[in-house]
């Protein structure tokens, strides 16, 4: 970047200045108390994302029979929504009130109400109870946590049982709130035969989106994984939403839970972050939500009495922490790279920004002074166009390189056509605006204007046009 020139910083913009967004963050895990919300609300929504996923904390919420104390999360949906945050929340977990396995397992992960019929009334009437309380707070309701996993569902998953429990849920949604929208799946596997056992059922009519887990460092892969999932929800039913629920890394190479033991360190986080949700986007999901706010311990296979059993630090967040000798985080709730890159991501692609078509192609190799030899071939680029409702463009592309194992820079030659407006490069990471010297340019005179050995990273860059930032 070193022939260009430093013009500016891509202007954070806060949740309540935020109309519409496809960018969302996780908030998940205070079913458990695993960390502080209070010091945490001002500084998401400092990053101006719209969507946060929240769980609902069956066994918090109902410690005695019939009695729901909705206090705590009423405090939770509150704050997010006075900062202009729209929560959405996931239905779970079990209740030891009602299933003996449940008792056992700290915050009752895996453990679904479904093997008697006084356990299956009981989840009717806590989900009904719970939506009538947020109606007209909360319009979006998940049904359980990746139930595909052994972790989340700890006798077994099946899909067939899972269908049926979409369903009771459903109907136990819709009676306390006729409006609420439905979510099924919350799928980490990608298992197309668990997943079409699920719809078989006739889920598929109860649900208004399907959510899928995508913890991989690579987001190439995904394209199809989401072009399948997609393609079997729209069989059962063609109006089915798609929304990426859950995806992240560490920041650190000893972090617990998904992607664990490689060697993620914070810069690489924020790598991740930026090439996945633009991914999502290309992917064009109804919003994708990144896990998670904060550095929190995994806490999906703990045992009730043994607080070492759950004391397995993931280290996913933007906001890093420390912990207690419960686990619990503390500190001050430091942002980590990948909370700017949230920040810029948020700020750019929000109020009706749209996938677009963009006369924008690569140009053939120049030959290219940095690396003394010609431009990259442009074969495995990941690359797509963005247009705002002001008529603003922007050309994203990124070279998807190995993340754990490659730094890479190197140089890309393009040509754009009739795209007004003074050109301008951001880097999607940190959020820096680079003016492009003239003897990058090569203007045509006639509306087409050849750029010639941008920088190309690891990472999304933005060439846009006009008043994109």
């Amino acid at each position: 970047m070193d022939r260009l020139t430093i013009v500016g910083q891509v202007a954070a913009v806060s949740s309540g200045e935020v109309g519409t967004s496809p960018i969302g963050l996780g908030f998940e895990k205070l079913d458990r108390a695993v960390f502080e919300p209070e010091k945490a609300y001002d500084k998401v929504a400092a990053l101006g994302v719209k969507w946060i996923r929240i769980q609902s904390g069956w066994a918090r919420t109902e410690r005695e029979r019939g009695v729901y104390d909705f206090s705590w999360l009423d405090g939770i949906v509150d704050n997010l929504r006075q900062r202009g945050l729209l929560p959405w929340m996931c239905l779970c977990y079990g209740n030891g009130l009602y299933t003996e396995a449940a008792a056992k397992v700290f915050g009752a992960v895996g453990c679904p109400p479904i093997a008697s019929e006084a356990e299956r009334q009981a989840w009717h009437n806590y989900v009904a109870a719970l939506t009538a309380h947020y109606r007209g707070r909360v319009a979006w309701y998940e049904v359980w946590n990746e139930p595909d996993g052994k972790w989340c569902w700890k006798h077994g998953p099946n899909g067939t049982e899972y269908g049926e429990f979409v369903k009771a849920t459903a109907a136990a949604v819709k009676a306390g709130d006729p409006d609420a929208k439905v979510i099924g799946g919350s799928t980490c596997l990608h298992d197309l035969a668990w997943l079409n056992e699920v719809l078989q059922t006739g889920a598929a009519a109860c649900m208004d989106a399907l959510t899928y887990h995508a913890y991989s460092p690579d987001e190439v892969a995904g394209f199809n994984r989401v072009r399948a999932l997609r393609a079997l929800c729209h069989a059962y039913n063609p109006d089915m939403e798609i929304i990426q629920g859950e995806t992240g890394c560490q920041s650190r190479n000893d972090g617990k839970g998904a992607l664990t033991g490689a060697a993620w360190t914070p810069i690489r986080q924020a790598k991740y972050m930026a090439r996945h949700t633009l991914a999502d986007l290309f992917d064009e999901v109804k919003f994708s939500s990144y896990f998670s706010c904060m550095d929190m311990i995994e806490a999906l296979n703990g045992t009730v009495g043994d607080t070492s059993s759950y004391l397995d630090y993931g280290y996913f967040g933007v906001l890093g922490a420390d912990f207690d000798a419960n686990g619990v985080a503390t500190g001050d709730y430091t942002p980590k790279p990948s909370y700017r890159t949230l920040q810029v991501l948020a700020a750019l692609f929000r109020d009706g920004v749209r996938l677009a078509e963009l006369p924008v192609q690569f140009a053939q190799s120049r030959r290219s002074p940095r690396l003394l030899r010609g431009d990259d071939s442009v074969k495995d680029l990941l690359y797509g166009g963005f247009r705002k409702p002001n008529g603003a463009t922007a050309f994203v592309y990124w070279r998807p390189t190995e993340l754990l194992t490659t730094s890479y820079e190197s140089t890309v030659s393009l040509q754009a056509a009739a795209l007004s407006g003074e050109a301008k490069l951001i880097d999607l990471v940190d959020g820096t605006i680079y003016a492009l010297p003239s003897s990058m340019v090569e203007d045509n005179g006639h509306g087409c204007r050849m750029f010639v050995n941008l920088p190309l990273r690891d990472y999304p860059l933005a060439l846009v046009f006009g008043d994109f930032a």
